[in-house]
């Protein structure tokens, strides 16, 4: 069967024109011809929304958000509530039931429009996961070329050996000249994420159209999925150091998992978005969706020299005063500029980093890194977990939410999400919780804790920890030099912080060592334990198994 007929049989499209598999220099030009929809939040519905650079098509495409959707729209984020997931599925405040019947509504409603305006549609057939055991067929389908082009460059294609691809595809439909009733279509705004399991489908209905949505909501799906099989997902990035040593990075977005693990030193498998199986680690995607706000060009070299390269993607970055974008040069491009939104972002291929894994895939990781940007500058830079410290903070998932990466985040705020995930993690964190515990335990892995917050004071009068610091303590983490090294244990947060570590000054490991008001930082700390406490008992995770820590 043809994917129009497949998309005829499974959505009703009829009468539309598609444009499948367009090279991403094609799509580069649609983009900029054909891509419309609002930019400025007083402005009109039909201007355009992706833009050359001086460099042409030999350069990245400028890419323009809806005002209202900079980030993720995480309270328009559903998930259908079928009978046969309603318990299953870990409903929450970013993800939301949706009613069956004004789904199904909602959805004819959308066909019945694009098949009304006889829209162009861009297709293109990609896999999430680079692992042919488990790669999860992923057709997009929808109306601006950039989305196509950013899923092009965000997931495996053309992956050989995977079965029953037709029978478990998923697809997205992302609409967003559709205008959503909240009264009429039972959601909250004028736009809605919505996942439907039964039917492997995936509707972006209105005004959600930050690139992000489009791969998001796809891991969202894999985090219900791939667990059922034994296959933990989670939202870190990974790498390989030269004696074949892996590491996993957890943290939300902000923290550093994409800083951290492009290391020259060492081959990188993703990210974003990993899969430890039995045969190891496997990328879920096949490229990265870097923050680029504040990026400092000579720190991270990777993400600076990829800027300038054909088929990348930069996200609400503003043109140079005076200027045209078209006359902009992408390296010249002020990443300091927050002026259209704080979450400007790149979506460029992973092998865009100069030492990559091949296909995506590594071996069992040796280290596992939970990363916080502590808003409070209480915890320490690092500190090395215990088996039931590692599960204790892996649910709790605590970090300062960075501004711009949510919609309506303005400042950074403390915040927890279990497995450092919470909005994309379908099924119960019990169910990642354990199969991590599993995990490490069969493979022997070690894990620490990695501040890469605030220190000599919270937020607004310390200052943000230096990524030469933060990265002098992982290197001697993931070369086990922390293994045996002298500790000491935080009074407050019963944390175990080491004592030493090469390359370090060892007075600012015990973080309270770094405020001038030791009174201050020890309420402050208390305040933080209450926190965690607070949460812990909140979201009930003692009924899981898991013990409290702090």
């Amino acid at each position: 069967m043809s994917f129009q007929a497949d998309l005829e049989k499974l959505l009703g499209l009829q009468g539309v024109s598609y444009k499948y598999e367009l090279s991403k220099s094609e799509l580069f030009h649609e983009a900029i011809a054909n891509d419309r929809g609002r930019v400025r939040r007083d402005g009109p519905s039909n201007e355009q929304k992706a833009y050359a650079t001086q460099l042409g098509v030999n350069g990245p495409l400028v890419y323009y958000t809806d005002p209202d959707c900079t980030g993720r729209r995480t309270k328009d984020t559903y998930a259908v509530k079928w009978p046969e997931v309603a318990d299953e599925i870990w409903f929450k405040a970013d993800l939301n039931p949706y009613d069956p019947d004004q789904y199904q509504g909602l959805l004819k409603r959308v066909i019945a429009h694009l098949n009304a305006k006889r829209a162009t549609l861009y297709v293109k057939d990609v896999f999430m996961g680079s692992d042919p055991d488990f790669a999860v067929p992923y057709r997009f389908v929808g109306e601006y070329a950039t989305h196509a082009m950013f899923v092009h460059n965000m997931f495996p294609k053309n992956l050989k050996g995977v079965k029953d691809v037709d029978a478990r595809r998923w697809t997205m439909l992302n609409a967003p000249s559709f205008v959503c009733e909240p009264e009429r279509d039972g959601c909250r705004a004028e736009a809605a994420v919505i996942i439907d399991t039964r039917n492997r489908i995936c509707l972006v209905a209105g005004r959600a159209d930050y690139c992000g949505v489009n791969k998001k909501t796809i891991f969202t799906v894999g985090n219900y999925l791939l667990p059922k099989d034994g296959r933990l997902s989670m939202h870190c990035s990974a790498n390989v150091g030269a004696k074949g040593d892996a590491a996993i990075l957890f943290g939300l977005s902000g923290t550093g998992k994409t800083t951290l693990s492009a290391d020259a030193s060492r081959r990188l498998i993703g990210d974003d978005e990993t899969i430890w199986s039995d045969n190891g680690l496997c990328n879920l995607e096949d490229g990265c969706y870097a923050k680029l706000i504040n990026l400092d060009k000579d720190a991270e070299p990777v993400i600076a020299a990829a800027l300038s390269k054909p088929g990348t993607i930069i996200e609400n970055v503003p043109p140079l005063p005076g200027k045209r974008m078209e006359e902009c040069h992408p390296d010249a491009l002020d990443l300091f500029d927050d002026s259209i939104a704080e979450n400007t972002r790149f979506s460029y291929p992973l092998d865009a980093n100069p030492n990559v894994m091949p296909n995506g895939q590594g071996p069992h990781p040796q280290t596992i890194v939970l990363l916080t940007a502590d808003a409070f500058g209480v915890l320490p830079p690092i500190a090395i977990l215990e088996p039931k410290d590692v599960m204790y903070h892996f649910v709790s998932g605590f970090t300062a939410r960075v501004a711009g990466t949510e919609v309506g985040i303005t400042e950074p705020t403390p915040t927890f999400s279990a497995c450092f995930g919470g909005p994309f993690m379908a099924q119960k964190p019990n169910v990642y919780a354990k199969l991590l515990a599993d995990k490490m335990e069969h493979h022997k892995a070690r894990c620490i804790l990695l501040n890469t917050g605030w220190s000599g004071g919270s937020y607004g009068v310390g200052q943000r920890m230096s990524l030469k610091i933060t990265r002098a303590l992982l290197n001697a983490a993931l070369n086990g030099e922390l293994d045996t090294v002298e500790t000491e244990t935080h009074p407050i947060l019963k944390l175990k912080m080491p004592k030493s570590c090469p390359g370090v000054d060892s007075a600012i490991l015990n973080p309270r060592n770094t405020w001038a008001d030791k009174d201050a930082y020890d309420a402050t700390a208390t305040k933080l334990r209450d926190m965690f406490r607070d949460n812990f008992r909140k979201k009930g995770f003692a009924a899981f198994g898991i013990e409290e820590r702090i």
